[in-house]
């Protein structure tokens, strides 16, 4: 019978959910490789999640349900993940772009008559899924369903609700097959990204639509990911005056400020692995079939790694942030991603000179995400 390891920690305890950077800060130097009943064994360094990206074939990535591309492994992901590449090429992102870009501007017109906006609610969200709802082609109002079912699934995850989990997965197929055959009644060349999924050829076989509900998922979810870094960006912004005024005198820079925020202040708490083989990690054997959590927080802002980790510095060469991941698995929609936090920030201080945080005080989301619960924002 194999020996069950011991529990170094409790990610779901107080201490770690009231502030995860903090808890993940000091794991990182006092037990960098820490097992928990919940997350199996979590990596807390830098070097060690670094590894792990670099070697699927030690830490395969394959999920227990469909979810593609991101939960296989190579070279079927490899295949999947090219296939899906040209919905976020740079032609795409520049069509999008306009579209976006309106969506935030509306939605802006609509919030700053009010004295103090919660942003979570009022811009992150809906944003975010319209914008989804644009590249898909899809129509604007569905983003409330996109918003609820995120929300519902990460309350699912948190309390390991596994029969509401599976509702949430069935409401969801439903919910994106009825768009395909929708699409399919009216068939007409539009260029969106649904005539591209529904297009799509692999191994010289066309996605059917449970890969497209996979595919889907994976968006969805992003976007999340995506609302959760604009809460955090525009907390960043508001409470830092320096950096504010820096990013209205230079533009240019607000790319650079997304990528150090973000590193220093992420909106992933972790992603799982799980072992192929016997490992060793920091001195600690891993055994085969054994879930490893990659702790996103913690490498980012691991001193072996960055200069001053926890110092924002707009300036940083981020060449070795994990905001995206790394190797195989690199974020797919990371140029969706930066384009739409871009966008919403660009155009939130083109309609304004002053942004302060209100009078509450932001609320952190807790585990498994690190955004922003409530975000209370005053613009003048």
């Amino acid at each position: 019978m194999a020996h069950e390891p011991q529990n170094d920690w409790n990610p779901l305890n107080e201490e770690s959910l009231r502030d995860q950077r903090q808890a993940y800060d000091e794991m990182r130097e006092r037990c960098p490789v820490a097992h928990s009943k919940l997350m199996g064994w979590s990596l807390f360094r830098h070097e060690d999640i670094a590894a792990v990206l670099a070697d699927p074939q030690t830490y395969s990535n394959v999920s227990q349900f469909m979810a593609i591309p991101n939960g296989l492994d190579p070279p079927v992901h490899q295949q999947y993940r090219e296939a899906l590449d040209n919905n976020f090429e740079s032609e795409q992102m520049s069509k999008l772009e306009p579209q976006a870009r309106k969506i935030a501007a509306d939605i802006f017109e609509s919030v700053l008559v009010a004295d103090e906006v919660e942003m979570v609610a009022a811009f992150a969200n809906p944003f975010t899924m319209k914008t989804l709802c644009a590249l898909l082609g899809w129509p604007e109002n569905q983003w409330q369903y996109f918003d609820r079912w995120v929300q519902d699934s990460l309350k699912a995850s948190f309390n390991s609700d596994s029969a509401a989990g599976k509702k949430l997965a069935n409401d969801f197929s439903e919910q994106v097959k009825n768009n395909l055959k929708k699409r399919r009644t009216s068939p007409s060349e539009r260029g969106d990204a649904t005539d591209s999924l529904m297009n799509t050829v692999v191994n010289k076989v066309q996605l059917d639509d449970d890969q497209i509900v996979s595919v889907l998922r994976n968006w969805v979810a992003g976007q999340g990911t995506v609302a959760a870094s604009l809460s955090i960006l525009f907390m960043h912004i508001a409470q830092n005056k320096a950096l504010q005024n820096q990013l209205r005198s230079n533009p240019a820079l607000i790319p650079a400020a997304i990528e150090e925020i973000l590193r220093v202040d992420g909106p992933l708490v972790f992603n799982p692995r799980t072992t192929t083989k016997d490992v060793k990690i920091q001195g600690r054997l891993i055994p085969k079939g054994e879930h490893i959590a990659l702790m996103w927080i913690s490498g980012n802002r691991d001193p072996r790694a960055f200069d001053q980790a926890n110092v924002l510095n707009v300036e940083r060469n981020n060449v070795d942030t994990l905001v995206w991941g790394q190797g195989a698995h690199v974020c797919q929609g990371a140029p969706l991603a930066r384009l739409e936090m871009r966008v919403a920030i660009e155009e939130m201080l083109l309609k304004t000179k002053l942004v302060e945080l209100g009078k509450k005080a932001p609320r952190r989301a807790v585990h498994p995400s690190n955004g922003l619960s409530e975000l209370y924002l005053r613009f003048s």
